[in-house]
């Protein structure tokens, strides 16, 4: 008898620990849904690749480019705000470091142009303003699955930023990044709780080089005739990891 009373006392134990977490599940998604602002931080690692339209000294255009990628960071804060049903605004400011090159090959095509294997090597610091919207496809606490798209505008810091030119005839050259550059974001965010991981890819949607010039004097002729003009745009594959409160 007195087993069959412990086994009925641990029965009922049990149901009422399965009620009462139960209960506190009920109560995250109560509180998750009452939410309408929270708050964020993330940081994680990106990888930059320089797109390159055009690379030529006056009419004569330097053929087999290649882009070459480098990792680079950021770190973000952010707000999300949420809508109705599944829906979410997010608008964030970030803190980017991103690296990369270009490499081009001395071929027959490129000998009257470059000197010999040429490479170009750029560093880029950056703040950077999402503004993204965003769709809960996945929301049943506490995992959640998410799809955000937006446009994203970026302010170079001149002082942290830099190219380096090798391989050409031109000497001391120097290249003015623009000031501003405007992306196209789109990416998949997977939480745990309050614990997320961002997927994202930027879409660069302007010309970043905004001017490149080199010594005319110190620069053999005839290779001191002409402008050497470069047209490039820089898209970013992300991943970072971060906690919303």
């Amino acid at each position: 008898m007195k087993q069959i009373y412990l086994s009925i006392l641990s029965a009922i134990m049990l149901a009422c620990s399965i009620n009462l977490h139960a209960q506190d599940i009920m109560l995250h998604d109560i509180k998750a849904k009452k939410q309408k602002v929270s708050i964020g931080i993330k940081g994680g690692f990106n990888s930059a690749m320089m797109f390159t339209d055009k690379l030529s000294y006056g009419e004569q255009e330097i053929t087999d480019i290649q882009n070459n990628y480098k990792v680079g960071y950021i770190a973000t804060v952010f707000t999300r705000i949420n809508l109705k049903k599944q829906h979410f605004i997010q608008p964030e400011i970030s803190y980017a470091i991103s690296q990369g090159s270009i490499s081009m090959s001395n071929l027959r095509e490129n000998a009257t142009i470059l000197e010999d294997n040429a490479l170009i090597k750029t560093k880029m610091s950056s703040l950077e303003i999402p503004v993204l919207y965003g769709y809960k496809f996945i929301d049943s606490y506490p995992y959640g699955m998410s799809f955000f798209l937006g446009p994203k505008i970026a302010w170079t810091i001149k002082k942290q930023s830099s190219s380096e030119y090798s391989g050409f005839y031109q000497k001391n050259i120097t290249e003015n990044i623009r000031p501003l550059n405007y992306s196209a974001v789109l990416g998949i965010g997977v939480n745990i709780s309050n614990i997320f991981f961002d997927f994202r890819y930027e879409i660069g949607c302007n010309n970043i080089t905004q001017s490149v010039s080199y010594d005319k004097e110190l620069t053999a002729e005839p290779y001191n005739e002409k402008e050497l003009t470069l047209k490039r745009r820089k898209n970013i594959l992300s991943f970072s990891v971060g906690a919303i409160f």
